[in-house]
C-alpha cells in the first residue's frame, strides 16, 4: 500500500510547486486518522473541524430533510473531504458525511491549515485556487440538484463516478439522483435500452 503522505504530497503538487521544505510542513500538520464503515466524518448539528484526505475508502455527504436522506455527493481515494461551510466559520453542520467503506485518511485543523497556507512557498495559491475548484463544484452540485431531471442526474453519477456502482448500493444511487429505488430501476432499464441501441445501429 502507497504511503498517504506520498499521495496527498503529489496531489497538492498538481495545484502548486512544492520545495523540500514545503513538504516537511505538510508532513508535520496532517494527522492520520481512521473511520469505520458507519461512523461519521462529521454530523448535522456539529461543528467541522477538521479537512480530510481520503487516502483508501469512500465517504457520503447527505442532508436529513424530515427523516428523508438526500445524497449530494461523494468522496472517494485522493479527494478532501470536509463541509467547508462549518469548517470556516466554525459554525454548526447543516449536513452529514459518513463513511460507506472503512476510510484511511489525513486530516488537518483550522489552525493548521491557517499555518499552512501562510507558511507554504505558494500557500496563497494553493489557497485560492483550493476555495475556487470547491465553489465550481458546489455551485454545480446545487445547479443540478434543483434543476436536472433524474435522468440527467443518474447519467452525471456514471460519468462523475463511473466506478462507484459498484461500491455503493442501489439506495445510495437512488439517493444521489433523488428518486426512489424502484424509480431507479426503470431509469437504469431505459438508459441501458438507449446505450443498446447506439452500439447496435449501424453507423
Amino acid at each position: 500500500m502507497s504511503d498517504p503522505l506520498i499521495a496527498l504530497i503529489e496531489t497538492i503538487r498538481q495545484i502548486v510547486p512544492l520545495s523540500e521544505t514545503d513538504t516537511t510542513l505538510i508532513k508535520s500538520v496532517f494527522q492520520p486518522y481512521r473511520l469505520k464503515k458507519g461512523e461519521y466524518f462529521v454530523q448535522q448539528g456539529q461543528v467541522c473541524q477538521h479537512v480530510g484526505f481520503i487516502h483508501t475508502g469512500l465517504v457520503r455527504y447527505f442532508v436529513n430533510q424530515d427523516g428523508d436522506e438526500k445524497i449530494y455527493d461523494f468522496g472517494l481515494e485522493n479527494d478532501f473531504v470536509c463541509d467547508y461551510e462549518s469548517f470556516l466559520p466554525q459554525r454548526p453542520c447543516r449536513r452529514t458525511i459518513q463513511a460507506i467503506e472503512e476510510s484511511d485518511l489525513l486530516v488537518i485543523s483550522l489552525s493548521n491549515l491557517q499555518r499552512l497556507f501562510a507558511q507554504l512557498t505558494h500557500g496563497e495559491r494553493f489557497g485560492r485556487v483550493a476555495i475556487e475548484q470547491i465553489f465550481v463544484k458546489t455551485i454545480g452540485q446545487l445547479v443540478s440538484l434543483y434543476t436536472d431531471a433524474p435522468e440527467l442526474r443518474y447519467q452525471a453519477f456514471l460519468e462523475n463516478y463511473p466506478t462507484l456502482s459498484t461500491r455503493i448500493t442501489q439506495y445510495h444511487i437512488a439517493s444521489y439522483v433523488g428518486v426512489k429505488p424502484q424509480s431507479l430501476s426503470r431509469i437504469r432499464a431505459r438508459w441501458a435500452g438507449k446505450h443498446y441501441s447506439r452500439l447496435s445501429s449501424p453507423e
